[in-house]
């Protein structure tokens, strides 16, 4: 096996979406939850970090009303996004989705159904200032009965020193946790991938500086930010004791090695 520090952009994206992504699970949940508590169904998304704003893409596909925007600071994945994902969109559906290289804190003149910030990626504030700050922005940024839905992970394994290898049908991914400061939750995750076609692994191909938030942390800086309900959803297992990928309200769970839940505000 050989190893590169280099991998190519093209590579790089399409690898972190076939390993970390599942819009149409994502979307399909979002839709539900949406309609289940505000008895319609969700017009507007709006994809905080959206890196290649793949999921922004696939939700203008599900109907005609759909519009979306997926805000992203970095041109890289964004290029890459239009090049692979827009660019397979019908020449209607290009009309109701929008790329915009911006800040999420920033003001914008549109306001969403549902706003998304999936894959963790919120953890960049490690200030809880800053993370209170962007929450109101959430706030501000939806419709009168708007939902904030985010992703977190957690689990005793998430806080060890450790690499751990997912085998993909045409290469493996690497969740690499390289350091984690107990005392500041400050963190240092790497993803690797190596490919089974030519041997070649791809060291650090993604670095996240984060710090690790917790569900009542995040749950309580919501409600802090305006939002007048937020839930927890709990992921089941199948029968082997891993993730069915069914997700449930719960506010009461067992710890286990690893998990991953949604977290819901609700305007």
């Amino acid at each position: 096996m050989s190893v590169s520090s280099t991998i190519p952009v093209e590579l790089k994206h399409k690898l972190y979406e076939e390993s970390v992504q599942n819009h149409e699970a994502d979307l399909e949940f979002m839709e539900e939850q949406f309609e289940r508590f505000r008895k319609r169904k969700p017009r507007t998304l709006r994809e905080d970090f959206g890196g290649t704003a793949a999921m922004a893409c696939d939700w203008v596909k599900i109907h005609p009303e759909n519009k979306a925007w997926g805000i992203d600071l970095d041109p890289e994945p964004m290029k890459y996004g239009m090049e692979n994902h827009y660019a397979r969109l019908t020449d209607e559906q290009r009309t109701r989705m929008k790329y915009i290289e911006g800040n999420v804190l920033h003001n914008y003149d549109f306001k969403a159904d549902i706003i998304a910030a999936f894959n963790f990626s919120y953890f960049i504030f490690k200030k809880r200032a800053d993370l209170l700050e962007y929450f109101k922005k959430a706030y501000e940024s939806l419709n009168e009965d708007g939902i904030f839905m985010v992703d977190i992970f957690g689990g005793t394994d998430c806080y060890e020193e450790q690499v751990e290898e997912t085998e993909h049908d045409d290469h493996s991914y690497f969740w690499d946790c390289d350091k984690f400061n107990p005392l500041t939750s400050e963190c240092l995750y790497y993803i690797h991938f190596k490919t089974h076609h030519d041997g070649k692994k791809y060291e650090k191909a993604f670095t996240y500086d984060w710090r690790h938030w917790t569900p009542m942390e995040i749950r309580e800086l919501m409600e802090e930010a305006g939002f007048s309900k937020v839930y927890t959803y709990w992921e089941g297992e199948d029968e082997d004791g891993d993730g069915d990928g069914e997700f449930f309200l719960s506010d009461n769970e067992e710890n286990c090695e690893s998990w991953v839940i949604y977290i819901a505000g609700l305007k």
